[in-house]
């Protein structure tokens, strides 16, 4: 999860106020110091903390709660809120033609995120192309060819070219039919005079309709000086911060661009091409508080495509088989990883907490079951009913697994068989329905 410490202490604060009998001056008090303990541990600016406990302990002692809502409700209502304001209002990237020019120190993840953006562009159905105008150093070509090469997006380089202006302008021209035009450019250890300049020659050439700063979340607090100079330096549209998915001090970087005025476009979550996600304050604070984002798991579901579509009304009718179940699994697994995909969705009770041990054991668990699957026959997979001990015998040898197993993946598909036709009546089956119609063709959580 995002800054995993801090979304922990802040649910376990709402969990004291959720379950409290009274809203009091001594309850609102020690949730204003909880919030201010675990925001201060993350490296959020003391002086945005201070502002912001104050605000929530004012709102709290003063404000009725509005029809419908219970003081408890309120207060938590009021701590959301005030988190998304901390954080500030993404800044909307539209998905169009354009030319993106990307700045930001050596380190910061810069040439990753430049394949990672492209991919990006290219799921929503834009022609993507990445160029790279980082001449400086060894290495950032053979880098971004391989990861633009992995995921089919265009890439533009010369690596016997000192002049990363000129570079940029052969390769806007060579990429001149592609939607986005994304160009990578070099970064140093500190802000350096030559890197300001090599910056503004680019910026002249390239005339880039957005900017982005990539920033490390693990630069903390001292983000704000270095947004404030790249700034300042070609006037950056807006900020991606990157490793937010490993760092104590993602609070600070979050703090260090609303303290700038300036405003995040996207997060990067992990390592993978995909790991990149929109910013939105809502959706983001909804996540770290445990309340979920279903938003953002519909948009990831409808860019999946699965070759095979879910017979919804074959299910209905109570045919609910192995390979319904596989397809399943094969599209939650082409969601990304299973984390992610857990803390997408409400837990109730501001979260159900798993370790990454937990999480590991389920992903392991349902990794055998595929293997399991691929180990039976057509017909065993059609109607898993035939499957007798020796057929389970056979299907635990060849996967490799044990018969305990593979009689616990039966034993499972029919708790899910059973489930569905649960939903049989009138309105079990709209809603399925409505729900498989949202998430879009061939797309199954």
């Amino acid at each position: 999860m995002v800054l995993d410490n801090l979304g922990g202490s802040l649910r376990n604060v709402l969990r004291k106020i959720a379950s409290a009998n009274k809203i009091d001056k001594a309850l609102v008090d020690e949730a204003v110091r909880e919030i201010q303990r675990a925001l201060l541990q993350a490296d959020v600016n003391v002086k945005l903390v201070m502002e912001l406990s104050n605000r929530i302990r004012e709102r709290a002692l003063k404000e009725k709660p509005p029809a419908g809502m219970n003081p408890r409700e309120h207060v938590i209502n009021i701590v959301y809120n005030e988190l998304i304001n901390l954080v500030g209002k993404g800044a909307d990237i539209p998905l169009k033609e354009q030319t993106i020019m990307l700045v930001g120190l050596q380190g910061s993840g810069k040439t990753t995120t430049a394949a990672k953006l492209a991919t990006h562009f290219q799921r929503k159905g834009l022609r993507a192309a990445v160029i790279c105008a980082d001449t400086f150093r060894a290495g950032a070509y053979d880098q971004l060819k391989a990861l633009c090469e992995k995921q089919g997006i265009f890439f533009y380089g010369d690596r016997e070219n000192p002049d990363s202006a000129a570079v940029a302008r052969t390769g806007l021209e060579v990429a001149k039919k592609y939607d986005v035009k994304i160009v990578d450019t070099a970064g140093r250890h500190a802000l350096e005079v030559d890197l300001i300049q090599e910056m503004k020659d680019i910026h002249a050439m390239v005339n880039a309709d957005h900017k982005l700063l990539v920033m490390d979340a693990a630069m903390g607090q001292l983000a704000a000086d270095q947004a404030k100079a790249f700034n300042e330096a070609v006037q950056i549209t807006a900020v991606i911060i990157t490793k937010l998915d490993g760092t104590a001090k993602g609070g600070g970087a979050l703090s260090a661009v609303a303290e700038t005025k300036t405003s995040i476009a996207f997060i990067g979550v992990g390592e993978t091409p995909n790991d990149l996600e929109k910013f939105e304050a809502d959706r983001f604070i909804s996540r770290l508080l445990g309340m979920g984002d279903i938003k953002t798991l519909i948009e990831r579901a409808q860019e999946v495509q699965v070759q095979e579509e879910v017979d919804v009304e074959s299910i209905m009718r109570g045919k609910f088989t192995l390979k319904d179940m596989y397809k399943q699994m094969e599209a939650m697994n082409k969601l990304g990883p299973l984390k992610q995909i857990m803390q997408m969705l409400p837990m109730g009770g501001f979260g159900i907490e798993l370790s990454d041990k937990e999480f590991q054991a389920t992903k392991d668990r349902l990794d055998k079951y595929r293997i399991m699957m691929d180990s039976m026959t057509e017909e065993e997979l059609e109607d898993p009913k035939i499957i007798t001990a020796s057929r389970i015998k056979r299907i635990s040898i060849g996967s490799g697994t044990s018969p305990e197993l593979v009689r616990e993946l039966l034993k499972s598909h029919q708790a899910m068989q059973k489930a569905i036709k649960g939903m049989r009546g009138g309105m079990g089956k709209m809603n399925m329905k409505r729900l498989m119609k949202k998430f879009g063709p061939g797309t199954k959580i």
